[in-house]
């Protein structure tokens, strides 16, 4: 959600909380397409027996920590169309490694041909999902971060290390609660007497996009639903042969709703990922769904907005793995007719620890709220623990405007 202030707000304060010290190595690289040698955007890198992970960047680059006891781990890489692949973690180590990913082709011997029905597809996947999501509480280590760009150039990166405590997936994902344990903010001083735009509730979007705890009327088809489906595809993801469902709403609604894709695990019917977005036709009519202030002398026009929410097993069980939003508007001043502003906001989450044992709720002290402007918070910056966790590399463009930035992390004792 959008928020543009008349003036900036008072920052809100919030706990940190120190972590153990630990040694580590770290592997990078990219990840590209084995004969296009296109980067894979959005793959998944990790250990699968250690739940710890993350996920390239829109280049493909990685970059992951590891503590010094999975040595002798095998780093998987995988993305949806590509035959995964695992490499020795030790082969990998203080090198610059490029790693291609083979397309998988399914040969028509390896599926037995059906017509599918979608929404049968659909059903068998809510039939399944008690037994392929947890119904236990988890705690999630997750890496967050949200930002502003405008013309192309930042105005403001906030990333954050949360600690998420997640209620089992037949509560509602209002049961969620998130810990702030590390963030750091970046804001472009050039950007102080121009337009004041924040994001607001981006942690808020981020625990209602589990659409797994949160079902969308789109994953919940009645008989009277608004949309249409349609099988278009198998393919892959992680190895597994996955159903790919496309929707969109019904000609006969007027109204902004939504078009995507869905992907299905042929075997276990669990849902592996989701991408969606604001059917186009409508996006204009959709403005007072992202937008919660502006000044009254400014018009917003939202110009597209996209999601992307991907899952990932682990012993037998599938966790939320990434989740992003691409929001992009334009903005221009009332009885001018020049000067429009092209304005993209994002934020993105992606789970780097699983952790089962002795989970309990936090208390109220130690929550965040989650529908506020977070890039307004108070925090102590921890340059140290920066070092060794793993985040997302930022894009080329992104790392661009981080060189332009004229004022520098804000540092305190920690």
């Amino acid at each position: 959600m959008l928020y543009l202030p008349e003036s900036p707000s008072a920052p809100k304060s919030a706990s940190v909380t120190p972590d153990p010290i630990q040694t580590y190595f770290t592997i990078e690289g990219s990840l590209q397409d084995q004969y296009t040698h296109e980067p894979i955007a959005f793959g998944s890198v990790g250990i699968g027996e250690a739940a710890i992970g993350t996920i390239t960047n829109q280049n493909g680059e990685f970059r992951l920590k590891l503590p010094d006891s999975l040595r002798l781990s095998k780093v998987r890489f995988s993305h949806i169309g590509y035959l995964p692949q695992e490499i020795d973690s030790r082969k990998l180590i203080d090198k610059h490694t490029v790693l291609s990913l083979e397309p998988k082709v399914i040969s028509i011997q390896e599926v037995i041909v059906r017509l599918a029905n979608p929404k049968r597809l659909l059903q068998e996947m809510l039939d399944e999902r008690r037994s392929n999501y947890s119904q236990h509480p988890i705690y999630l280590t997750t890496f967050y971060r949200e930002g502003v760009e405008r013309k192309k150039g930042l105005v403001g990166l906030t990333e954050a290390v949360f600690k998420v405590y997640k209620a089992s997936y037949h509560s509602n994902a209002l049961a969620d609660q998130v810990k702030l344990l590390k963030m750091r903010h970046i804001s472009n001083e050039q950007e102080k007497d121009t337009l004041i735009t924040k994001m607001k509730s981006g942690i808020y979007s981020c625990l209602v996009l589990d659409l797994m705890k949160q079902l969308p009327e789109f994953l919940n088809p009645s008989p009277d639903s608004p949309y249409t489906y349609a099988h278009t595809d198998i393919t892959v993801v992680d190895d597994r042969l996955a159903n790919v469902i496309s929707f969109e709403q019904r000609k006969s609604i007027n109204e902004p709703l939504y078009r995507g894709q869905i992907y299905i695990d042929t075997e276990n019917n669990a849902l592996l990922r989701v991408d969606f977005e604001v059917t186009p036709q409508y996006i204009e009519q959709a403005a007072g769904m992202f937008v919660a202030r502006k000044s009254r002398n400014l018009r917003i026009t939202p110009q597209k907005v996209a999601y992307t929410v991907s899952y990932k097993q682990w012993n037998g069980t599938y966790y939320i793995n990434h989740i992003r939003g691409d929001l992009h508007f334009k903005i221009k001043k009332r009885r001018q007719l020049f000067n429009t502003n092209i304005l993209h906001t994002w934020f993105e989450m992606v789970t780097c620890k699983i952790d089962t044992t002795n989970v309990n709720r936090f208390s109220r002290i130690e929550s965040l709220p989650t529908r506020t402007v977070f890039s307004d918070t108070h925090f102590n910056y921890d340059e140290g623990f920066w070092g060794d966790f793993n985040v997302i590399i930022p894009e080329e463009k992104l790392n661009e405007a981080i060189s332009r930035i004229t004022s520098k992390i804000e540092e305190t004792n920690y």
